[in-house]
């Protein structure tokens, strides 16, 4: 995967760190339920990378 894909991962990851604060702040459970979702999904995204880029190497 390319630099724009890792990027893109932790802009997600970034955003849903965002939303999930927002959620506390607002005491808004699906918007802070909806972040850490986004954060999930963001770090499985980042894991798949590593491995691939483990075994590029």
């Amino acid at each position: 995967m390319g630099l724009d894909d890792k990027i893109t991962n932790k802009a997600e990851e970034v955003a849903g760190k965002g939303k999930e604060k927002v959620g506390e702040a607002t005491n808004d459970k699906d918007l802070q339920a909806e972040g850490q979702a986004d954060q999930g999904k963001s770090n499985l995204k980042q894991a798949g990378e590593k491995v691939k880029d483990a075994f590029k190497n």
